[in-house]
Protein backbone atom coordinates (compact mmCIF):
# COMPACT_ATOMS: atom_id res chain seq x y z
CA UNK A 1 0.00 0.00 0.00
CA UNK A 2 1.52 3.27 -0.67
CA UNK A 3 2.19 5.50 2.23
CA UNK A 4 -0.84 7.86 2.67
CA UNK A 5 -0.97 11.75 3.65
CA UNK A 6 -2.46 12.26 7.51
CA UNK A 7 -1.19 15.67 7.70
CA UNK A 8 -3.37 18.41 7.91
CA UNK A 9 -3.36 21.91 9.15
CA UNK A 10 -6.14 23.13 11.78
CA UNK A 11 -6.35 27.03 12.47
CA UNK A 12 -2.97 27.08 10.88
CA UNK A 13 -0.48 24.55 12.60
CA UNK A 14 0.26 21.87 10.90
CA UNK A 15 -0.18 18.15 12.48
CA UNK A 16 1.17 15.18 11.21
CA UNK A 17 -1.78 13.04 12.04
CA UNK A 18 -4.88 14.39 13.63
CA UNK A 19 -4.50 12.58 16.47
CA UNK A 20 -4.50 14.05 19.65
CA UNK A 21 -4.81 13.42 23.47
CA UNK A 22 -7.51 15.43 24.84
CA UNK A 23 -7.27 17.50 27.67
CA UNK A 24 -8.23 15.25 30.73
CA UNK A 25 -6.06 12.41 32.96
CA UNK A 26 -4.62 11.04 30.13
CA UNK A 27 -2.32 14.24 29.54
CA UNK A 28 -2.04 14.92 32.98
CA UNK A 29 2.05 15.91 32.92
CA UNK A 30 4.98 15.82 31.33
CA UNK A 31 5.51 12.39 31.51
CA UNK A 32 2.48 11.15 29.66
CA UNK A 33 2.60 13.53 27.32
CA UNK A 34 6.07 12.51 26.50
CA UNK A 35 5.19 8.95 25.98
CA UNK A 36 1.87 9.81 24.01
CA UNK A 37 4.78 11.87 21.44
CA UNK A 38 6.74 8.79 21.51
CA UNK A 39 4.07 6.33 20.78
CA UNK A 40 3.21 8.59 17.85
CA UNK A 41 0.07 10.81 18.61
CA UNK A 42 0.05 13.94 16.46
CA UNK A 43 -0.44 16.32 19.65
CA UNK A 44 -1.40 16.59 23.27
CA UNK A 45 -3.62 18.71 24.91
CA UNK A 46 -2.11 19.33 28.42
CA UNK A 47 -4.61 19.23 30.71
CA UNK A 48 -6.36 22.01 32.12
CA UNK A 49 -4.59 24.78 33.47
CA UNK A 50 -6.49 26.89 35.95
CA UNK A 51 -5.51 30.10 37.65
CA UNK A 52 -2.53 29.94 40.74
CA UNK A 53 -5.91 30.89 42.98
CA UNK A 54 -7.71 27.87 41.71
CA UNK A 55 -7.18 25.02 44.28
CA UNK A 56 -8.02 21.81 42.96
CA UNK A 57 -10.01 19.19 45.76
CA UNK A 58 -10.53 15.99 44.45
CA UNK A 59 -12.93 13.39 45.33
CA UNK A 60 -11.79 9.50 45.94
CA UNK A 61 -13.55 7.59 43.30
CA UNK A 62 -14.29 9.41 40.80
CA UNK A 63 -15.06 7.04 37.99
CA UNK A 64 -18.27 4.70 37.01
CA UNK A 65 -19.29 3.15 34.11
CA UNK A 66 -21.84 1.63 31.75
CA UNK A 67 -21.46 -1.35 30.77
CA UNK A 68 -22.98 -4.00 28.15
CA UNK A 69 -22.88 -7.73 28.00
CA UNK A 70 -19.26 -8.63 27.64
CA UNK A 71 -17.82 -4.97 26.75
CA UNK A 72 -15.72 -3.63 29.79
CA UNK A 73 -18.18 -0.10 29.41
CA UNK A 74 -19.30 1.47 26.74
CA UNK A 75 -20.18 4.80 28.53
CA UNK A 76 -17.95 5.90 31.34
CA UNK A 77 -18.46 8.73 34.16
CA UNK A 78 -15.75 10.96 35.46
CA UNK A 79 -15.94 13.10 38.53
CA UNK A 80 -12.63 14.24 37.95
CA UNK A 81 -11.50 18.12 37.62
CA UNK A 82 -8.68 20.55 36.08
CA UNK A 83 -5.32 19.65 36.43
CA UNK A 84 -3.89 19.57 39.97
CA UNK A 85 -0.65 20.44 40.09
CA UNK A 86 0.72 24.10 40.86
CA UNK A 87 0.48 26.40 37.49
CA UNK A 88 4.28 26.94 37.75
CA UNK A 89 4.67 23.01 37.06
CA UNK A 90 2.10 22.82 34.41
CA UNK A 91 4.23 25.46 33.06
CA UNK A 92 7.18 23.88 33.19
CA UNK A 93 5.84 20.70 31.96
CA UNK A 94 5.08 22.63 28.81
CA UNK A 95 8.55 24.18 28.48
CA UNK A 96 9.92 20.70 28.41
CA UNK A 97 7.76 19.23 26.27
CA UNK A 98 8.22 21.89 23.69
CA UNK A 99 11.82 21.99 23.86
CA UNK A 100 12.35 17.71 23.08
CA UNK A 101 9.27 17.55 21.14
CA UNK A 102 9.71 20.90 19.03
CA UNK A 103 7.74 19.88 15.90
CA UNK A 104 5.19 17.86 17.38
CA UNK A 105 2.35 20.09 18.53
CA UNK A 106 1.97 21.03 22.10
CA UNK A 107 -2.07 22.32 22.70
CA UNK A 108 -2.72 24.04 26.75
CA UNK A 109 -6.37 23.91 27.83
CA UNK A 110 -6.41 26.58 30.32
CA UNK A 111 -9.64 27.66 32.12
CA UNK A 112 -9.98 30.93 34.67
CA UNK A 113 -12.60 32.30 36.81
CA UNK A 114 -12.88 36.00 35.26
CA UNK A 115 -11.46 37.96 32.19
CA UNK A 116 -7.78 38.58 33.94
CA UNK A 117 -7.18 35.19 34.83
CA UNK A 118 -8.06 34.39 31.28
CA UNK A 119 -5.87 36.78 29.88
CA UNK A 120 -3.37 36.32 32.25
CA UNK A 121 -3.33 32.23 31.62
CA UNK A 122 -3.37 32.91 27.75
CA UNK A 123 -0.18 35.08 28.17
CA UNK A 124 1.35 32.53 30.60
CA UNK A 125 1.04 29.06 28.21
CA UNK A 126 2.31 30.99 24.99
CA UNK A 127 5.33 32.32 26.86
CA UNK A 128 5.45 28.16 27.91
CA UNK A 129 5.62 27.23 24.41
CA UNK A 130 2.60 26.21 23.36
CA UNK A 131 1.38 25.94 19.49
CA UNK A 132 -2.21 26.95 20.42
CA UNK A 133 -5.04 27.33 23.06
CA UNK A 134 -7.94 25.50 23.93
CA UNK A 135 -10.45 27.51 26.31
CA UNK A 136 -12.11 24.67 28.29
CA UNK A 137 -15.66 26.65 28.87
CA UNK A 138 -17.32 23.00 29.40
CA UNK A 139 -16.22 21.04 31.96
CA UNK A 140 -19.60 20.03 33.90
CA UNK A 141 -18.37 18.95 37.29
CA UNK A 142 -16.04 22.14 38.35
CA UNK A 143 -16.89 22.79 41.96
CA UNK A 144 -17.51 26.84 40.54
CA UNK A 145 -19.82 28.29 38.87
CA UNK A 146 -17.65 30.95 37.44
CA UNK A 147 -16.00 27.69 35.87
CA UNK A 148 -16.75 25.27 33.23
CA UNK A 149 -20.09 23.91 31.45
CA UNK A 150 -22.18 27.30 33.48
CA UNK A 151 -19.55 29.63 31.60
CA UNK A 152 -19.69 27.64 28.23
CA UNK A 153 -24.17 27.47 27.70
CA UNK A 154 -23.59 31.34 28.32
CA UNK A 155 -22.96 33.17 25.10
CA UNK A 156 -22.03 36.69 26.41
CA UNK A 157 -19.66 35.32 28.93
CA UNK A 158 -18.37 33.02 26.30
CA UNK A 159 -17.72 36.30 24.08
CA UNK A 160 -15.86 38.03 26.55
CA UNK A 161 -13.78 35.14 28.03
CA UNK A 162 -12.44 34.57 24.50
CA UNK A 163 -12.10 38.26 23.69
CA UNK A 164 -9.99 38.31 26.82
CA UNK A 165 -7.86 35.32 25.35
CA UNK A 166 -7.31 37.27 22.62
CA UNK A 167 -6.03 39.82 24.72
CA UNK A 168 -3.71 37.64 25.84
CA UNK A 169 -2.09 35.62 23.22
CA UNK A 170 -2.12 35.94 19.60
CA UNK A 171 -1.58 31.61 19.50
CA UNK A 172 -4.28 30.28 17.51
CA UNK A 173 -7.56 29.77 20.12
CA UNK A 174 -10.95 26.72 19.92
CA UNK A 175 -13.33 27.37 22.46
CA UNK A 176 -14.52 23.90 23.75
CA UNK A 177 -18.20 23.50 23.88
CA UNK A 178 -20.50 21.90 26.18
CA UNK A 179 -23.07 19.47 24.82
CA UNK A 180 -25.30 20.22 27.76
CA UNK A 181 -27.58 22.48 26.04
CA UNK A 182 -30.07 22.52 22.91
CA UNK A 183 -27.93 23.88 19.93
CA UNK A 184 -24.70 24.73 20.11
CA UNK A 185 -24.26 27.21 17.33
CA UNK A 186 -25.07 30.38 19.49
CA UNK A 187 -22.53 29.80 21.74
CA UNK A 188 -19.95 28.76 19.05
CA UNK A 189 -20.63 32.05 17.16
CA UNK A 190 -20.47 33.94 20.30
CA UNK A 191 -16.77 32.71 21.02
CA UNK A 192 -15.96 33.16 17.19
CA UNK A 193 -17.25 36.62 17.89
CA UNK A 194 -15.28 37.01 20.86
CA UNK A 195 -12.22 35.81 18.60
CA UNK A 196 -12.07 31.97 18.75
CA UNK A 197 -10.88 30.82 15.68
CA UNK A 198 -12.44 27.12 15.80
CA UNK A 199 -14.53 24.77 17.90
CA UNK A 200 -13.56 21.80 19.97
CA UNK A 201 -17.09 19.79 20.90
CA UNK A 202 -17.93 17.69 22.65
CA UNK A 203 -17.00 17.78 26.44
CA UNK A 204 -18.75 15.61 28.13
CA UNK A 205 -22.26 14.79 28.86
CA UNK A 206 -24.21 15.51 32.30
CA UNK A 207 -25.09 12.04 34.01
CA UNK A 208 -25.58 9.51 36.63
CA UNK A 209 -24.48 6.35 35.14
CA UNK A 210 -25.43 4.16 38.06
CA UNK A 211 -27.36 3.51 41.49
CA UNK A 212 -26.82 1.00 44.00
CA UNK A 213 -30.04 -0.19 44.31
CA UNK A 214 -29.21 -1.97 48.00
CA UNK A 215 -27.35 1.52 49.39
CA UNK A 216 -29.66 3.75 46.93
CA UNK A 217 -26.96 6.01 46.46
CA UNK A 218 -25.56 7.22 42.48
CA UNK A 219 -22.25 5.82 41.85
CA UNK A 220 -19.29 6.29 42.12
CA UNK A 221 -20.26 6.49 46.07
CA UNK A 222 -17.95 9.27 48.10
CA UNK A 223 -18.54 9.24 51.54
CA UNK A 224 -22.46 7.65 51.22
CA UNK A 225 -23.43 10.36 48.29
CA UNK A 226 -22.74 11.16 44.79
CA UNK A 227 -23.08 13.98 42.12
CA UNK A 228 -24.38 14.44 38.60
CA UNK A 229 -21.02 14.51 36.14
CA UNK A 230 -19.29 14.23 32.56
CA UNK A 231 -20.31 11.21 30.68
CA UNK A 232 -17.81 9.91 28.06
CA UNK A 233 -16.82 7.01 25.86
CA UNK A 234 -17.99 4.96 22.82
CA UNK A 235 -21.52 6.11 23.61
CA UNK A 236 -21.55 9.64 23.42
CA UNK A 237 -19.72 9.26 19.85
CA UNK A 238 -23.92 9.42 18.20
CA UNK A 239 -24.31 12.59 20.08
CA UNK A 240 -21.15 14.52 19.31
CA UNK A 241 -21.24 13.60 15.69
CA UNK A 242 -24.89 15.42 15.46
CA UNK A 243 -23.37 18.81 17.51
CA UNK A 244 -20.93 18.61 14.70
CA UNK A 245 -22.80 18.57 12.11
CA UNK A 246 -24.99 21.01 13.34
CA UNK A 247 -21.87 23.01 13.36
CA UNK A 248 -21.28 22.60 10.42
CA UNK A 249 -24.66 23.47 8.53
CA UNK A 250 -24.98 26.47 11.29
CA UNK A 251 -21.49 27.99 10.90
CA UNK A 252 -20.20 26.15 6.96
CA UNK A 253 -16.49 27.14 7.42
CA UNK A 254 -16.56 26.52 10.93
CA UNK A 255 -13.07 24.89 11.69
CA UNK A 256 -13.41 22.15 14.12
CA UNK A 257 -11.75 19.69 16.38
CA UNK A 258 -13.77 16.44 16.95
CA UNK A 259 -13.94 14.72 20.39
CA UNK A 260 -16.89 12.14 21.58
CA UNK A 261 -16.33 8.44 21.63
CA UNK A 262 -13.32 8.51 19.62
CA UNK A 263 -12.20 4.69 19.63
CA UNK A 264 -11.49 2.98 16.28
CA UNK A 265 -9.88 4.12 12.70
CA UNK A 266 -13.46 4.12 11.70
CA UNK A 267 -14.67 6.88 14.32
CA UNK A 268 -12.03 8.66 13.29
CA UNK A 269 -13.02 8.93 9.85
CA UNK A 270 -16.58 9.45 10.66
CA UNK A 271 -15.66 12.51 12.43
CA UNK A 272 -13.27 13.68 9.37
CA UNK A 273 -16.61 12.89 7.15
CA UNK A 274 -18.69 15.20 8.94
CA UNK A 275 -15.91 18.12 8.81
CA UNK A 276 -13.85 17.78 11.94
CA UNK A 277 -9.97 18.56 11.21
CA UNK A 278 -8.57 17.15 13.92
CA UNK A 279 -9.44 14.81 16.79
CA UNK A 280 -9.19 14.27 20.46
CA UNK A 281 -9.65 10.96 22.43
CA UNK A 282 -9.42 10.58 26.48
CA UNK A 283 -11.47 7.22 26.96
CA UNK A 284 -10.37 4.45 24.17
CA UNK A 285 -6.63 5.74 26.06
CA UNK A 286 -7.67 4.83 29.74
CA UNK A 287 -9.18 1.93 28.42
CA UNK A 288 -6.32 0.41 25.61
CA UNK A 289 -3.25 2.61 26.46
CA UNK A 290 -1.79 4.93 24.18
CA UNK A 291 -0.87 2.76 21.60
CA UNK A 292 -4.73 2.46 20.37
CA UNK A 293 -3.12 5.61 18.24
CA UNK A 294 -0.99 3.15 16.29
CA UNK A 295 -4.54 1.42 14.87
CA UNK A 296 -6.53 4.41 14.15
CA UNK A 297 -3.57 5.79 11.95
CA UNK A 298 -3.30 2.41 10.13
CA UNK A 299 -7.10 1.80 10.00
CA UNK A 300 -7.75 5.44 8.61
CA UNK A 301 -4.70 4.53 5.76
CA UNK A 302 -6.19 1.80 4.60
CA UNK A 303 -9.54 3.55 4.33
CA UNK A 304 -8.07 6.35 2.50
CA UNK A 305 -6.69 3.38 -0.21
CA UNK A 306 -9.92 2.05 -0.47
CA UNK A 307 -11.37 5.51 -1.11
CA UNK A 308 -8.78 6.39 -3.25
CA UNK A 309 -7.84 9.36 -1.70
CA UNK A 310 -3.99 10.11 -1.11
CA UNK A 311 -4.89 13.41 1.58
CA UNK A 312 -6.54 13.10 4.76
CA UNK A 313 -7.46 16.77 3.68
CA UNK A 314 -9.85 15.49 0.60
CA UNK A 315 -12.41 13.62 3.06
CA UNK A 316 -13.10 16.24 5.72
CA UNK A 317 -16.57 17.36 5.42
CA UNK A 318 -17.60 14.72 2.37
CA UNK A 319 -20.28 13.75 4.27
CA UNK A 320 -21.87 17.11 5.44
CA UNK A 321 -23.91 17.20 2.36
CA UNK A 322 -25.91 13.95 2.95
CA UNK A 323 -27.34 14.97 6.11
CA UNK A 324 -30.59 16.60 5.41
CA UNK A 325 -33.37 17.63 7.66
CA UNK A 326 -35.83 14.75 8.52
CA UNK A 327 -38.93 16.69 5.88
CA UNK A 328 -36.87 16.44 3.35
CA UNK A 329 -36.13 12.33 3.50
CA UNK A 330 -37.71 10.36 0.63
CA UNK A 331 -40.53 8.51 2.20
CA UNK A 332 -41.93 7.13 -1.36
CA UNK A 333 -40.83 3.35 -1.02
CA UNK A 334 -40.29 0.71 1.42
CA UNK A 335 -37.14 -1.54 1.68
CA UNK A 336 -38.40 -5.36 2.65
CA UNK A 337 -35.33 -7.42 4.42
CA UNK A 338 -33.53 -10.29 2.73
CA UNK A 339 -33.21 -13.19 4.82
CA UNK A 340 -30.42 -15.62 4.15
CA UNK A 341 -31.36 -19.10 5.05
CA UNK A 342 -27.75 -20.21 5.03
CA UNK A 343 -26.76 -17.86 7.48
CA UNK A 344 -29.49 -18.00 9.32
CA UNK A 345 -28.72 -19.90 13.09
CA UNK A 346 -32.71 -20.86 14.04
CA UNK A 347 -32.20 -18.31 17.00
CA UNK A 348 -35.87 -16.76 16.36
CA UNK A 349 -34.68 -13.12 18.35
CA UNK A 350 -36.21 -11.31 14.80
CA UNK A 351 -39.66 -12.84 15.09
CA UNK A 352 -39.45 -12.18 18.51
CA UNK A 353 -38.19 -8.17 17.90
CA UNK A 354 -40.85 -7.58 15.43
CA UNK A 355 -43.52 -8.97 17.30
CA UNK A 356 -42.79 -7.25 20.45
CA UNK A 357 -41.30 -4.19 19.88
CA UNK A 358 -42.15 -3.49 15.90
CA UNK A 359 -45.07 -4.37 13.14
CA UNK A 360 -45.29 -8.52 13.92
CA UNK A 361 -44.34 -8.93 10.20
CA UNK A 362 -41.76 -11.63 11.47
CA UNK A 363 -43.34 -14.72 11.65
CA UNK A 364 -41.87 -18.42 12.72
CA UNK A 365 -41.70 -21.36 10.85
CA UNK A 366 -41.52 -24.04 13.58
CA UNK A 367 -41.10 -27.05 11.52
CA UNK A 368 -38.14 -25.32 9.72
CA UNK A 369 -37.28 -23.30 12.54
CA UNK A 370 -37.02 -20.49 10.17
CA UNK A 371 -38.44 -16.80 9.80
CA UNK A 372 -40.02 -15.13 7.23
CA UNK A 373 -41.20 -11.57 6.83
CA UNK A 374 -45.29 -11.15 5.68
CA UNK A 375 -44.61 -8.42 3.22
CA UNK A 376 -48.49 -6.88 3.82
CA UNK A 377 -46.96 -6.38 7.71
CA UNK A 378 -44.08 -5.18 7.26
CA UNK A 379 -42.88 -1.00 7.25
CA UNK A 380 -39.24 -1.93 6.32
CA UNK A 381 -38.16 -0.53 9.46
CA UNK A 382 -35.26 -3.23 9.79
CA UNK A 383 -35.12 -3.80 13.46
CA UNK A 384 -34.70 -7.14 12.64
CA UNK A 385 -31.40 -6.71 10.81
CA UNK A 386 -30.19 -4.92 13.65
CA UNK A 387 -30.81 -7.68 16.13
CA UNK A 388 -29.65 -10.79 14.42
CA UNK A 389 -26.78 -11.99 15.96
CA UNK A 390 -25.27 -13.56 12.26
CA UNK A 391 -25.90 -10.71 10.31
CA UNK A 392 -28.48 -13.42 8.07
CA UNK A 393 -31.16 -10.42 7.42
CA UNK A 394 -29.99 -7.36 4.74
CA UNK A 395 -31.56 -5.09 2.35
CA UNK A 396 -33.93 -6.84 -0.34
CA UNK A 397 -36.72 -5.96 -2.47
CA UNK A 398 -37.93 -1.89 -3.31
CA UNK A 399 -41.41 -1.73 -3.03
CA UNK A 400 -42.76 1.98 -4.00
CA UNK A 401 -46.13 3.06 -2.43
CA UNK A 402 -49.09 3.20 -4.13
CA UNK A 403 -48.86 6.40 -5.99
CA UNK A 404 -45.44 6.82 -5.57
CA UNK A 405 -43.18 8.04 -8.54
CA UNK A 406 -40.37 4.90 -9.59
CA UNK A 407 -36.97 6.58 -9.38
CA UNK A 408 -33.23 4.53 -8.68
CA UNK A 409 -33.05 4.26 -4.95
CA UNK A 410 -29.29 4.25 -3.39
CA UNK A 411 -29.37 2.37 -0.34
Amino acid sequence: MKKKDLGIDFLGVHFDNPFCLSSSPVGNCYDMCRKAYETGWGGVVFKTIGPKHFLIDEVSPRFDSVTKEAEPFVGFKNMEQIAEHPLEQNLEDLRRLKKEFPNKVLIASIMGTNEADWEELARLVEEAGADMIEMNLSCPQMTSHAMGSDVGSNPELCRKYCAAVKRGSKLPMMAKMTPNLTDMVPVAKACLEGGADGISAINTIKSICNVDLDKKIGMPIVDGKSSISGYSGKAVKPVALRFVQQLRMGIPDIKISGIGGIETWEDAAEFILLGARNLQVTTAIMQYGYRVVEDMKNGLQHYMEEQGVDRLEDLVGVANKNIIPCEELNRDYIVYPKIDNDKCVGCGRCVISCYDGAHQAMEWDSEKRRPNCNHDKCVGCHLCAIVCPVQAISKGEIKFKPGRKQKEIKL
